[in-house]
């Protein structure tokens, strides 16, 4: 009799060390499926090799009672690897995986190349991208290949300023013709609160406090703009030769609940729709203004016969314009190729193009076809983010998208320890009746 129950303790035991922990009763079957922007990686578990990415994806079949997965990585020669952490899926479940690989790139050595800088008058300041280099003529050595902002300044001349490129190993000569100032004034601008945006005749210059000089005399129009207060706008006369002060103070915006959003098409005659209802169509030139817009995000559609529709989701703020700006794509699909510029807040979202994955923000790609697509970031724990974007041949297209962060459902856990409790106590009767 005590050799019995001994065997039945020894069962109970062995039925109980098979699987991991006292809820791992039964064999549950789940699925973790491995997204890849590349075919042919290779996808390990755990170290364990599971088998090789086909058409974008590999699903592994797993065991919810088995030793769980905690690792996973994807690999494949001349890419970098992709590795990150692994949740067991539930029974019947499927856990995701979205893996981007980049192609390991040797770059090709650049040579500096060099810009020479004349003016007429000569001994004009010359400004390299904002920074101060010296007077002209002067060379700016050492100057990597790209696009570069050339200014030109000298008191009684007003501000000259264009763009040039540099190639690698080669000299670009820049001209800086200046146009002299009947007597330059100047304008010292003031403001409470302080660091308030400066416009001067529709150009931005600065914030408060600052001097702005070599102005023509004259009226000007002055704008300061702050965020949470009402802009201050007003003509101001600069006086010849000498130096105007404009001290001003700005009144604060009381909180509200509405805002405005300005529409404009390229090009004009659209149809407007907010969240489903018509709003008007968009002018040949301009914006629709929208008054008394709730605050929150709202999506708007605009469609022009012959032109592909197109649609976004844009978030409006208290006592706030909110613009939307389209360029309408006409339905015949144009040929060639463009780039697409993808990031969003928090980084690290899956980005899918037509439906279809393409990486991990912050991402660019350089060979999206022309014409219009659909732009997705999904992120779990987020709002998806989904809005339709045009890409011309040769251009890049910059989707920027700040994500709305969701309320998780909570879930009742399950309880498997109740079958085990079952057992243990018909266990406990079979000994007490063979003693």
């Amino acid at each position: 009799m005590k050799t019995s129950a001994i065997l039945v303790l020894i069962a109970i035991c062995l039925l109980f060390s098979s699987v991991p922990g006292v809820a791992a009763l039964g064999g549950g079957e789940g699925w973790i499926t491995v997204y890849s922007n590349v075919d042919g990686a290779a996808v390990y578990l755990n170290g364990e090799y599971k088998g090789m990415t086909t058409n974008g994806d590999l699903s592994i079949l797993v065991y919810t009672t088995g030793t769980p997965y905690t690792t996973a990585s994807v690999e494949k020669s001349g890419y970098t690897t992709y590795t990150s952490g692994v949740t067991m899926p539930a029974e019947g479940q499927t856990t995701t995986i979205y893996a981007t690989l980049n192609q390991i790139v040797t770059p090709t050595p650049v040579s500096y190349g060099w810009i020479y800088v004349t003016s007429q008058p000569s001994g004009a300041e010359i400004y390299f991208n904002g920074d101060y280099r010296g007077l002209a003529p002067l060379t700016i050595s050492d100057v990597w290949p790209g696009t570069y902002t050339i200014s030109a300044e000298k008191n009684g001349y007003r501000t000259y300023s264009t763009t040039t490129s540099v190639s690698s190993g080669s000299q670009t000569s820049v001209y800086c013709p200046l146009t002299a100032l009947s007597t330059s004034g100047a304008l010292y601008v003031l403001s409470s609160p302080t660091n308030s945006n400066i416009y001067l005749d529709g150009t931005y210059k600065g914030i408060t406090p600052m001097t702005i000089n070599n102005l023509a005399p004259g009226t000007h129009i002055l704008e300061i703009d702050h965020a949470g207060y009402y802009d201050w706008k007003s003509s101001v006369e600069v006086p010849s030769g000498g130096t105007k002060t404009v001290d001003t103070t700005l009144n604060p915006v009381p909180a509200s609940t509405t805002g405005w959003l300005y529409v404009s098409s390229s090009p004009g005659g659209a149809t407007v729709t907010l969240d489903g209802s018509t709003m008007g169509e968009t002018p040949a030139s301009g914006s629709l203004k929208l008054n008394n817009i709730a605050i929150g995000t709202h999506t708007v559609v605009l469609t022009r016969s012959g032109y592909e529709q197109y649609s976004t989701r844009t978030s409006v703020s208290s006592n706030t314009v909110t613009e939307v700006s389209a360029i309408l794509q006409p339905t015949t699909t144009p040929s060639g190729t463009g780039g697409l510029s993808v990031t969003s807040s928090p980084s690290g979202a899956n980005v899918f193009l037509d439906n279809q994955f393409i990486g991990i923000t912050p991402l660019s790609i350089s060979t999206v076809p022309t014409g219009s697509h659909v732009v997705s970031i999904k992120m779990d724990g987020y709002q998806e983010y989904s809005v339709t974007t045009p890409v011309n041949t040769g251009a890049v297209s910059t989707v920027s998208a700040a994500l709305t962060q969701v309320t998780p459902t909570l879930k009742s856990p399950m309880i498997p320890v109740a079958g085990f409790i079952a057992i243990l106590g018909a266990a406990f009767i079979v000994l007490r009746r063979r003693h």
